[in-house]
């Protein structure tokens, strides 16, 4: 399947990524921007991103020469002198791409080598260094920055806007029309594992014709996607107490983890004292990180909460995390009372 078009996250990918090193980039790009030089560094934890964008690499390589090996080393397994063999050209002078993988668990001898090569490349070779984040091998990346070389940027995708985002973009990419509740759903069930998320949409794509629906999603994803935390608060949320407490014991009898699923229902509230404040004022819903099926869902949700509820239900919440995270003696028994006093704090 073609790579996704970009989320919002990946756009800002550069400024983000700077920060966090500590040392800006100029030559900063989004993973889905692959180019060809002879270093580059694909940099960040998503890895499922840096596949794609060493593909990218690797693609426009061999679209330029058909004849372009690949070679691949481990930088947790390095030993001195693997990179200069790698790039160094073949008897018959075929180019290649180097590509090393790990370069957050860099050897010594790797980040020794690779100082040393950046500062005298092989213009015929394509060396893509592969690191996933931390401070390890900074005096290697260091010198990789220094050099000018692109930068391809491939940032977690944590925030759930985002994963809505990337799963849109993953069936734009397929030339493929998806509800979007069924982009939600998808999220709801699949939602911590971006892997997983794309997995999913290729899924859906190769086996079913037309709109992607939330029947569909359904039909595939179904047992998942309710016993979710998302959905257990949606249930709190909308005041039924039964229904919220049975897809709980299900997610927990299926696994679930109490913690995830605390954190959804201080979402839901979150976003529905976010949605409150705004009502009335300024602000748009795009300052506040939301999107805009966020704001009408909570809109519509407002209407049977009244501020006093809503504050009692964050209060529920917010001692059931302490309480699930060590500072209770039983986490199940938190979280379902956590759930039936949202329930019980909406309006009738």
């Amino acid at each position: 399947m073609p790579p996704a078009a970009p989320s919002r996250s990946a756009r800002t990918s550069r400024s983000a990524a700077s920060s966090r090193s500590g040392k800006p980039s100029a030559n900063s790009r989004p993973w889905h921007e692959p180019t060809l030089a002879p270093v580059l560094l694909v940099r960040g934890p998503e890895g499922l991103l840096a596949e794609r964008a060493v593909d990218g690499v690797v693609r426009l390589a061999r679209e330029r020469d058909p004849e372009t090996e690949k070679t691949e080393l481990d930088g947790s397994l390095y030993a001195g002198g693997q990179l200069a063999v790698a790039a160094s050209p073949s008897l018959f002078g075929e180019p290649s791409v180097v590509v090393v993988r790990a370069a957050e668990a860099a050897t010594e001898d790797l980040v020794a080598d690779v100082v040393a090569y950046v500062a005298a490349p092989d213009p015929e070779t394509v060396v893509v260094v592969v690191h996933g984040g931390g401070q390890r091998g900074k005096k290697m990346l260091d010198a990789i920055l220094a050099s000018g070389a692109p930068v391809l940027e491939c940032d977690a995708i944590s925030k759930d806007a985002d994963k809505v985002q990337f799963v849109g973009a993953e069936f734009r990419a397929a030339r493929r029309r998806a509800d979007a509740d069924a982009v939600r759903s998808l999220v709801d069930a699949l939602g911590t594992d971006l892997r997983e998320l794309a997995s999913a949409c290729a899924q859906l794509v190769a086996d079913t014709s037309g709109t992607i629906s939330t029947a569909v999603v359904d039909r595939y994803y179904g047992g998942r996607v309710e016993a979710t935390g998302f959905k257990v608060a949606d249930a709190a949320v909308a005041g039924d107490a039964g229904g919220a407490v049975a897809l709980l014991r299900h997610a927990l009898a299926t696994g679930a983890d109490p913690v995830p699923i605390v954190a959804a229902l201080a979402l839901r509230l979150r976003t529905l004292a976010r949605v409150a404040a705004i009502r009335g004022g300024s602000v748009t819903a795009r300052q506040l990180g939301l999107q805009d099926w966020q704001v009408r869902n909570a809109q519509r949700d407002l209407s049977r909460w009244t501020p006093e509820g809503l504050a009692e239900a964050i209060t529920a919440v917010a001692q059931a995390d302490a309480d699930v995270k060590g500072g209770g003696r039983d986490p199940v028994y938190a979280v379902e009372r956590a759930v039936l006093t949202i329930a019980a704090s909406r309006r009738r």
